[in-house]
């Protein structure tokens, strides 16, 4: 009897510290979530809508925006509308209705999100346009390259190979992306300049590059006439040449391009593509990040440069891009860790 009462005693007293050893066990993870969870909410909210990830250049930026962002105190929620403009709409009133410090955006139509911005900006959240402009919406910041220097670069290049008194071909993005508008006045400058004469001009309506094809492929005896074909990015470009390729006339006639994408680098140097323009992504989403964590924590930017939206002048940061040709591809673009060497020159031989 006693042994068994000792084996009870020890039972009740192993149960009793069993007991106090689990309590202390839920103790401290509920202690560190709760600060983690306070953590959190200390942290910016920032919504961040891409027109799509259609241009190769749009992963690049995603990438370095939201990690410079996380650096920074922010977390990003990022969407993409795939080319819809009903569902960037609807991602921007998410952002609205979820009262995000900041929302960023990569606007499909230059004209169609100004209501939705304007509504944003009534609830006290301010916007940001990456890399396209939205019309009369009086956004906090506009960041973009200067987009009429691409097109005069675009424009230098071509001509000062052609020479003057040639005739051009145009393959542009859609006319809905205020880019677009940008980029042609710069390189219309220049084909003024050099007496061009402007033969026929493609408007790819969601950068489908299949319309550049069927374009290039429905007016063979046009192209056949044309000295240079201007393409308004590189993936366009590149159906440009696979159908002047099989023409014949890959290389023929000179075709230049912007974003310098891998492929558009490669045709440069195997002299395919005159040229492109290569914009330093990198720099770019890394000092968009920067600003947009400023904005959402309350500061208000004051820029040297500001741009007319057609109502309103806004902040704008803008940024210079660079010409690429064969000749200084190492200096541009490799050196600055855009692509690597041997993945340019992949198909030249030595």
């Amino acid at each position: 009897m006693k042994r068994s009462g000792c084996r009870r005693l020890s039972g009740i007293i192993l149960a009793l510290i069993m007991s106090v050893i689990s309590l202390a066990g839920c103790t401290v993870p509920d202690d560190k979530q709760k600060n983690e969870s306070q953590t959190d909410e200390k942290r910016l909210q920032i919504g961040m809508s891409f027109d799509s990830f259609v241009i190769e250049r749009w992963q690049r930026d995603r990438d370095v925006f939201v990690a410079t962002a996380r650096d920074l105190g922010a977390d990003v929620n990022v969407q993409s509308a795939n080319g819809e403009i009903e569902e960037q709409i609807s991602q921007i009133q998410y952002f609205i209705k979820k009262d995000v410090d900041a929302i960023v955006i990569v606007a499909i139509d230059a004209e169609a999100l100004t209501d939705v911005i304007l509504k944003a900006k009534k609830a006290g959240i301010p916007v940001i346009c990456y890399d396209r402009l939205v019309k009369n919406a009086n956004t906090d910041l506009y960041i973009s390259f200067d987009n009429e220097k691409v097109g005069d670069l675009m424009g230098r290049s071509l001509y000062g190979k052609l020479g003057k008194n040639k005739r051009i071909i145009e393959v542009c993005g859609p006319e809905s992306d205020n880019n677009v508008e940008q980029v042609a006045k710069g390189f219309e400058y220049q084909s003024r300049k050099n007496a061009a004469r402007i033969i026929g001009t493609c408007h790819c309506e969601g950068w489908r590059s299949e319309i550049a094809y069927d374009y290039i492929n429905a007016n063979e005896e046009l192209v056949k006439t044309a000295d240079g074909i201007m393409c308004g990015n590189d993936a366009l470009a590149g159906v440009v040449i696979r159908a002047l390729s099989e023409m014949r006339l890959a290389g023929k006639v000179l075709v230049v391009g912007q974003d310098a994408d891998l492929d558009a680098c490669q045709r440069v140097v195997e002299g395919t593509q005159e040229m492109t323009v290569y914009k330093p992504v990198e720099n770019f989403a890394r000092t968009a990040a920067e600003y947009a964590v400023r904005i959402a924590g309350g500061e208000k930017i004051n820029t040297a440069t500001r741009f007319n939206d057609g109502t309103y002048d806004v902040p704008f940061v803008k940024l210079q891009p660079v010409a690429v040709t064969k000749d200084n591809m190492e200096e541009t673009v490799i050196s600055g860790g855009y692509h690597l060497r041997e993945d340019i020159y992949i198909n030249v031989t030595k």
